[in-house]
This record gives structure tokens, sequence and C-alpha cells, in this order.
């Protein structure tokens, strides 16, 4: 009967060092962090949406942080003038010249490069305006006009539609008539107008790239140092807007720029189409990003 208890004992013991060694490696072992406010607004272009890499981003932070992101994809005039009525927590967005103009109101902070593709100008196969395929984005918009062959802008107030007003006026042409049309949508929808109707248009190359399979348009400029697009991401002025959910949109700036997700970005688009939609570009300057 002594040996039997013996052993009884001998078998409790272990059982309990057991469950006392799980519950140490239990306490010891952090649980997440819930976040006190869990929605995060991002505003931001329509290009980072179309091109699908919002798909891969957004669901890969809210695992890691528990966030949870609500994108309003619309033009950078609308996502930056969000910003600046405090209608979101952090921007996505690529109007360099505006983006600083809100960084000196005051209504956004902590302006911080994520990456860059280029614009460029598609437009038909058989290239009515004889742009002939080259790098000078100013001259191939002279040709446009000058042929009045149909140019299809977002007029949206984007960063893209900033960078084609920016390209008229150095070609010293204020376009209008019946050659210029306007769809005041986004990339996805203006791309499938210049397409149905044999258009030029300027498009990032990152959205052209995902959606031209379905497009009967060529690249006919791309490599003008001009078409440089740069994208930034800012958090929205805490101190300025006492409804922003601070923690959350500085969470998501810091997610886009850590290396991981650089490591990302840097691949995304590369199976599908032989290269990447976006170049990463945390840590850089952006004076040197055109050299």
């Amino acid at each position: 009967m002594r040996y039997l208890l013996s052993i009884l004992s001998l078998i409790l013991a272990v059982a309990l060092a057991g469950c006392s060694t799980g519950a140490e490696e239990s306490t010891n072992t952090p649980a997440p962090t819930e976040p006190a406010v869990k929605e995060v607004i991002l505003a931001t272009t329509t290009s980072t949406y179309d091109t699908g890499l919002l798909d891969v981003l957004i669901p890969d932070f809210q695992a890691k942080t528990g966030y949870v992101v609500k994108p309003i994809a619309v033009g950078t005039g609308q996502a930056l003038a969000m910003g600046e009525r405090g209608e979101a927590d952090v921007l996505l967005v690529h109007a360099p010249a505006s983006e600083r103009a809100l960084v000196a109101k005051g209504a956004v902070l902590d302006r911080t490069l994520v990456m860059h593709n280029y614009y460029a100008i598609v437009g038909p196969p058989d290239d009515p305006a004889g742009i002939k395929r080259g790098r000078d984005a100013v001259l191939a918009l002279k040709s446009i006009a000058e042929a009045e062959s149909l140019f299809v802008s977002r007029a949206d107030e984007s960063g893209t539609h900033k960078m084609e007003l920016s390209l008229w006026a150095k070609a010293g042409i204020e376009p209008s008539g019946s050659w210029y049309q306007e769809t005041g949508q986004g990339m996805g929808a203006t791309l499938n107008v210049a397409s149905e109707k044999g258009g030029y248009t300027l498009t990032d190359r990152g959205t052209f790239l995902s959606l031209k399979k379905n497009l009967a348009l060529e690249t006919l400029v791309e490599g003008d140092p001009l078409l440089l697009n740069v994208y930034s991401v800012m958090v929205v002025n805490t101190e300025r807007f006492s409804r922003v959910n601070a923690d959350g949109g500085r969470a998501f700036a810091q997610y886009l720029v850590s290396q991981e997700t650089q490591d990302i970005i840097r691949e995304f688009g590369v199976s599908e189409y032989g290269e990447p939609l976006f170049i990463a570009d945390a840590g850089k300057r952006e004076e040197d990003l055109s050299r």
C-alpha cells in the first residue's frame, strides 16, 4: 500500500510541476495589446486601390496590430482636403507640392517618403497624333493639341491631374475644345474611357500595368524625369483635430516605412507583370529620386 501511495504521490507531483511550468510560460508570454480605438481612416489616392496594393498591405497591417483600416480611395486633392478637415487619421498620397503646403498649414505632420513610380502618356496603338514613343512629355502634349487628337483628363484634382496640368503649363497650352474631354473620375475609369474612345491620357504606370490587359492602349511616352510620381504618408495633426485616431494613424504610417513592408512593396507586381509596380523609398531623400 505504501508503495502504491508513493507512486501516486510521484505522479501527482509531476503533473503539478507541468501545470506550474505551463502557467509560468503563459504568464511570461505577453498578449497582444488591444488598440483603444480600432478604426483607422486612411485617405488615399485611387492608384493604391486600383493596383491592388492596399489589398495586400491592409490585411497584413490589421493582422499584426489589431487595428481595422477603413480606406477611402479618392483623388489626392480630395484626400488632402479630408486631412485638412480632420476627416482622416492618415494620408497616403502623391502630390508633393500640395502635401508640403498642407504640412506648412499644420494640418498634417511627419510627411515621409514611401515609394515612387512614374507617370506615362498612353494612347491608341496607331498613335494618330504621332507622338512617336519617346521621352519628352511636353513635346508629346504639344503634338496632341496641334493634331486635336482626343485627350482624356481625370479633371478631379488628383495627383495625376495636377501633374497633367503642370505639363500643359510647361507646354504653354490651355487645353479646351471637343478634343479635350474630362471624366471627373479615377484613374481606372479614365483609362477605360480613353480606351473606348481611342484617346490619349496621362496615367501612373502602376495602375496602367494592372489594367493593361483589358485596355486598347499602349505606353507611348515614358522615362521623362518630369514624370516622376512620388508617394508619401502623413498623419493628421491630433492637436488640431481631437477626434483623430493619432495612435492608429501613426501605427499605419510606421508600418508603411518598416523594412518588412518596404520589401512587400519592392516585390509587388513582379510575379504578374515582370516588374514592380512601385519602387520602395523609405529612408531616401526626395531630391535624390530623379537623379
